[in-house]
């Protein structure tokens, strides 16, 4: 089955909050990998902060993970979300509630990036944000929900594509998540108190955190992936059965393997073991996702030789079967005993963010450009971005692993007394420095392939208003 297999032509659709929507994602894509760029070099180079209080790697790192995830990956979410939910419904979305919620997110993300660094924190893992910032959240998510379910009530079609089944789970679940995590009391006006204490606060944070990975960073891809992956391979889907499947296999368990973060912790035993189950049972429908997505491309791998785009999602998909490999695997407790708290468990973050997230966003970006604005002004410099991208992000993640590695096995080293072996911490984290620089330099090279992307859009924009082709051409 193929998405919105006719064109719609005879809609009028908003694709204005598609493009105000595409330009924050690039943006915001420059800005979050630029600052993660610069606490790398931190790391690697402690000099680096400058003696700034303000940035420090403590103050940037949340700003760091705050406008990848939320600024970033958001944007593009809802980017692939507003082009593709008209299309699929046959009906234009609420322009009101559209603009709402666009400028209230980018007003979200201004108030991140002005309070982290001033250490105006929750200290709470991807819910940094001060209780006032939390609220606004919700609001925003709220008109987008309306949004977003006024969209489906109204639909022009019985069916609903298995892309929406994803994109739901994202809008509601998001919802959940956020408001149990975010219950506290107000002190002043930037400090409050959780609501919970103990275990139960780390539980519920890890059910938080991890969920938010699983239905910010993963289920609205996937949606994406669906949507964009058989629009850029003119194929359909490989099986839309197997999509079903998936989607609610996906949703089931992966509500459950957030206590695998805290292994080793006083939680109780069975909960843990819960959590490390159901992670482990997750590879059965990620992978048959990848897979789907993968095979969707029968017929049309010679493509993959000349298409930039497909090789963009190809990649994707690829990271986000590794990624969702990895993730189970180190759920397991002897694996964990080794990879927690150590570089490994970054190089598998940023395999999934950036490998996974990044290139998808990436290539459904180049797939939409010209349908926005017309012929992208370079597209050599596509082809570009794909290596400079991909050479990137795996010197980034092989580092990180092997750095990983290196600390956790050096960690549990012992002499022949029964002694540790590196009882110094500073003789393991002077170990790590090649495998920090390495990190730096491919993360600088993936920044600079977004920064080639940045500009080759604005001299696409720049022509299309020149030429005076700012309507958009009618999608395939």
């Amino acid at each position: 089955m193929s998405p919105d297999t006719s064109n719609g032509a005879h809609e009028t659709y908003d694709d204005d909050i598609v493009r105000l929507f595409f330009g924050a994602t690039v943006l915001w894509a420059v800005v979050g990998m630029l600052v993660g760029v610069i606490i790398a070099l931190q790391l690697a180079f402690w000099p680096a902060n400058m003696d700034v209080p303000y940035l420090t790697f403590g103050r940037l790192r949340p700003l760091h993970t705050n406008a990848v995830i939320f600024a970033f990956a958001g944007n593009a979410v809802f980017t692939g979300i507003y082009y593709s939910m008209q299309r699929l419904m046959k009906v234009r979305t609420h322009d009101l509630l559209s603009r709402i919620h666009f400028w209230g997110w980018q007003g979200i993300i201004v108030s991140a990036a002005l309070t982290l660094p001033f250490g105006f924190t929750q200290s709470r893992e991807y819910a940094e944000l001060i209780w006032p910032i939390d609220i606004a959240i919700a609001v925003v998510w709220v008109v987008f929900a309306i949004n977003f379910f006024y969209t489906i009530a109204y639909r022009k079609v019985q069916h609903l594509y298995v892309a929406i089944w994803f994109y739901m789970s994202f809008v509601l679940t998001v919802a959940v998540l956020h408001i149990v995590n975010a219950l506290a009391l107000p002190a002043t006006l930037t400090r409050s108190f959780p609501l919970y204490s103990g275990m139960t606060d780390a539980l519920v944070q890890w059910w938080y955190g991890h969920n938010a990975v699983a239905f910010f960073l993963t289920t609205p891809f996937l949606g994406l992936m669906y949507y964009f992956l058989p629009k850029a391979a003119e194929r359909p889907v490989f099986s839309y059965r197997l999509s079903i499947i998936h989607f609610w296999a996906l949703v089931f368990l992966y509500i459950w393997a957030g206590p695998h973060h805290l292994l080793y912790s006083g939680l109780p035993d069975w909960v843990q073991t819960v959590g490390s189950i159901f992670s482990i049972m997750l590879i059965a429908p990620s992978w048959g996702g990848m897979l789907n997505g993968l095979l969707t491309l029968r017929g049309a791998w010679d493509r993959l030789r000349t298409d930039p785009i497909i090789k963009f999602l190809v990649v994707g998909v690829s990271f986000y079967g590794m990624s969702t490999f990895e993730g189970p695997m180190m759920s397991v407790r002897s694996v964990n005993a080794l990879s927690h708290f150590t570089n490994w468990v970054v190089g598998h973050v940023h395999s999934g963010a950036l490998g996974w997230n990044g290139m998808i966003s990436f290539g459904m970006l180049y797939w939409l450009a010209p349908r926005l604005w017309g012929k992208v002004h370079n597209e050599s410099w596509v082809s570009l971005h794909f290596w400079m991208a991909t050479i990137g992000i795996v010197l980034y993640v092989v580092s990180m692993w092997a750095g990983g590695l290196t600390e956790g096995l050096m960690w549990r080293a012992i002499n022949a007394d029964g002694l540790l072996a590196y009882p110094n911490f500073v003789d393991i984290v002077q170990r790590l420095a090649p495998f920090y620089w390495t990190r730096f330099f491919g993360g600088t090279l993936f920044l600079l392939g977004a920064l080639l992307m940045a500009f080759n859009f604005i001299l696409t924009i720049r022509d299309a208003r020149a030429a005076g082709a700012s309507a958009p051409v009618a999608a395939k």
